[in-house]
């Protein structure tokens, strides 16, 4: 299996694994915890975004306990390879990062929480890593589904921008792209802490709390 040198560069696309046309593992039809299918399609009026704060396993763990977040998943996306494995993914020649689905009921929990929790419960602004994870895989991101998820990511990272520069953290780092493909994880990475509740969490906040502002949050 080949490695980047530069773990922390994104590959060129035209340096990608090519990756191919169909998964090659399956993943289980339903949530451990919630019960629910984590594959499309979902019941109407659901909403769909995909979050990378380092290591999905305690990632997905933060999402699949906020009260009205229907499912979730771990999985790969922001990259260029289709259907990329985990082994792939981590020799930083997918460009993909380690993401999770959130598919969650607006009428339960806005965006705007989601996006509170997520900005307040891992580090934004260290750039290609998360703690003692290091590489393109683990960056920042946020992966939209509409023009209205967009606008509330933007507005509320620079208003928590502002709050961590003045707690002495440099700028947020956080991708913000279209979720333009979603590829799901293999079966054992799915609600991983669940089954290993003693396993690896890398998530670490700044301990600076993250207040949406009132327009933002509507």
């Amino acid at each position: 299996m080949l490695f980047r040198p530069h773990k922390t560069a994104m590959v060129a696309p035209s340096e990608a694994l090519p990756g191919r046309d169909e998964p090659p593992f399956d993943v289980p039809e339903l949530h451990a915890v919630l019960g629910t299918p984590i594959k499309p399609p979902f019941p109407q009026g659901l909403e769909v975004a995909a979050f990378g704060a380092g290591c999905f396993w305690g990632a997905e763990r933060l999402f699949w306990q906020i009260d009205g977040v229907y499912t979730t998943a771990a999985g790969y996306a922001g990259g260029y390879t289709p259907n990329p494995t985990y082994e792939e993914v981590c020799t930083g020649l997918t460009g993909h990062a380690e993401v999770v689905l959130v598919v969650y009921d607006p009428a339960r929990v806005s965006f705007a929480r989601l996006l509170q929790t997520f900005l307040q419960e891992h580090d934004p602004t260290q750039g290609m890593r998360q703690g003692n994870d290091v590489g393109t895989q683990y960056r920042s991101a946020i992966y939209h589904t509409s023009d209205k998820q967009r606008r509330l990511a933007e507005a509320a990272i620079a208003a928590f921008d502002a709050d961590l520069r003045a707690a002495g953290y440099g700028p947020i780092t956080t991708e913000i792209a279209p979720l333009r493909a979603f590829y799901y994880a293999e079966g054992y990475h799915q609600q991983y802490l669940h089954r290993n509740p003693s396993g690896y969490c890398g998530l670490r906040g700044t301990g600076v709390s993250c207040t949406i502002p009132e327009e933002v949050a509507r």
